[in-house]
């Protein structure tokens, strides 16, 4: 992520940029997405409301679930999967080929998810939403609202890393 990306975009990709790179953020959110099928971009938007102190119940996080399923689906986890895949490198082109291209599908995800990120701040002005007492407050209700829409119990401590960065994020 460039660090031209960090000054473009809405204030939720901007706050994604930021949050991402903070230690442990990485981590916790690819084992949640690895392990419990979380999308990762729906979790940084619950997060980036919850720092407004901003808690989104049930019916809203299944709407936003249900308007971003197929993006996810059918763009940037088939992408993800490509780029995966080629990390291994691969038995017909050349390793350092191979490593170019898999780069710049990497762009192309990063890309994807930045649309679906934009796609999702589109959405903010028009979700209801409660004032929660405190970011974490408010990032505890949004996860756990989100676990129930999974029907999953997501990694408490993925999830406890998560709440500590975005506490910490905003003090």
């Amino acid at each position: 992520m460039a660090e031209a990306d960090a000054q473009t975009g809405s204030p939720f990709w901007r706050f994604s940029l930021r949050f991402y790179r903070q230690p442990g953020v990485a981590d916790a959110c690819i084992a949640l997405q690895d392990g419990c099928g979380v999308d990762v971009n729906l979790l940084l938007f619950l997060l980036w409301l919850a720092a407004s102190k901003r808690g989104v119940g049930h019916g809203e996080v299944a709407a936003l679930y249900a308007k971003t399923l197929s993006w996810r689906d059918d763009v940037v986890a088939p992408l993800r999967a490509v780029r995966r895949k080629l990390k291994a490198g691969s038995s017909l082109v050349e390793a350092a080929t191979a490593e170019f291209f898999r780069t710049r599908l990497k762009a192309v995800e990063l890309e994807a998810e930045r649309l679906q990120q934009e796609a999702l701040f589109a959405l903010a002005g028009g979700l209801v939403t409660t004032a929660d007492p405190s970011v974490e407050a408010a990032a505890r209700a949004n996860t756990a609202a989100y676990e129930r829409v999974l029907g999953r119990r997501l990694t408490p401590e993925a999830v406890g890393t998560l709440v500590a960065a975005l506490a910490k994020d905003n003090q």
